[in-house]
């Protein structure tokens, strides 16, 4: 890996991040809680070599589940949704609040499944309450607020780069065989940071013809970028089949189909940050747990086998709604036609 050059403001930043770490009373816990590997986690390498797909696989394992088939990951993120159109500034939308609950199962080739289950609910930016229904500001109609609940969004992690999820086989995309090496590098004050990132492109499952108002168009354009912030030493330490972390998501959208924006010009952003929850249900907001639960009590833990498939849930709208009424003479919202001089910030 070559030698990255820092500056003093992101060096500054990176340093109170790992003095935050070390100090976030979850994250410490994670660290120092943890009972060590049971009887059956198989064999990880812990020895830091950027180099070798199979620290990477077992390191990104550690990460993003445990290790340890017997154990369940929790993590949380929080964030905001942004719409995006021309000639006019980014507006805030709602607020972005979630967990998933992750395990894994080692296969006979030496890789591993990663099983999850995910649900993010929407928030309102002044009240904080998460939304049953909401008003759109492009289209001046109150609609139904539809969660994301992805049960599962499996996949294998092996010593090879995975394939771009299928998200049932609407995304037939296959790119070459390379070895499982991640973009990593070493921060300041003992942290390490991986990013992460997809760009994809792949037909819609909301058909156009059938969901008017839902879809925006015939293609999904999608990419999400992830930044994980770990410790060295956690990284380092065979007793820690999962290791804690802090980070950073995004992820770019087309309008989400209950906005029921139809195929108008733009997109959605959400920025978010993310980390571990050792406590598991206890450690997450009380009102999320309860959504959850309402829906059903299986949000709540993750799961002990593999299934599928794993959809998102632009693939889960569709299997599980119906197209909404289409108004005589309607049309989907345009944006300014030109762009004026204007500073919005806070919203």
């Amino acid at each position: 890996m070559d030698d990255v050059k820092i500056t003093r403001r992101g060096s500054l930043g990176l340093a109170g991040l790992a003095a935050g770490m070390a100090m976030s009373p979850a994250v410490a816990a994670a660290a120092k809680g943890s009972q060590g590997p049971s009887k059956l986690t198989p064999a990880f390498k812990t020895k830091i070599d950027f180099k070798d797909p199979e620290w990477n696989r077992d390191t990104y394992v550690r990460i993003d589940a445990d290790i340890d088939p017997t154990k369940e990951k929790c993590g949380w993120l929080k964030g905001k949704a942004y719409g995006v159109r021309p000639n006019e500034p980014i507006r805030a939308l709602f607020g972005v609040e979630g967990f998933s609950f992750t395990r894994t199962k080692r296969l006979e080739d030496g890789s591993y499944r990663r099983m999850l289950r995910e649900v993010v609910f929407y928030r309102d930016l002044q009240s904080g309450e998460i939304l049953k229904t909401w008003h759109n500001p492009y289209t001046d109609e109150t609609v139904k607020v539809v969660p994301i609940a992805n049960d599962p969004f499996n996949f294998t992690i092996s010593q090879w780069m995975p394939e771009p999820p299928s998200y049932g086989g609407m995304n037939k995309d296959k790119p070459p065989r390379q070895p499982f090496l991640q973009d990593w590098e070493f921060g300041p004050e003992g942290t390490m940071i991986l990013r992460t990132d997809i760009d994809m492109q792949y037909p819609n499952a909301l058909n156009p013809e059938k969901w008017v108002r839902e879809s925006s168009g015939p293609m999904n354009r999608v990419s999400e970028h992830f930044i994980f912030t770990v410790l060295r030493k956690d990284v380092e330490n065979p007793r820690l089949t999962h290791i804690p972390h802090i980070g950073a998501w995004t992820r770019t959208t087309p309008w989400l189909p209950w906005m029921l924006m139809g195929q108008a010009e733009g997109h959605v952003n959400y920025f978010t940050h993310f980390q571990t929850i050792p406590e598991g249900e206890k450690g997450l907001p009380a009102d999320l747990v309860a959504a959850a639960r309402a829906m059903d009590e299986k949000w709540l833990h993750a799961p002990t086998e593999d299934y599928g498939p794993s959809l998102s849930s632009l693939e889960n709208y569709a299997r599980e709604q119906t197209p909404a009424p289409v108004p005589a003479g309607w049309s989907p919202p345009k944006p300014p036609a030109v762009a004026k001089a204007l500073q919005r910030g806070g919203e």
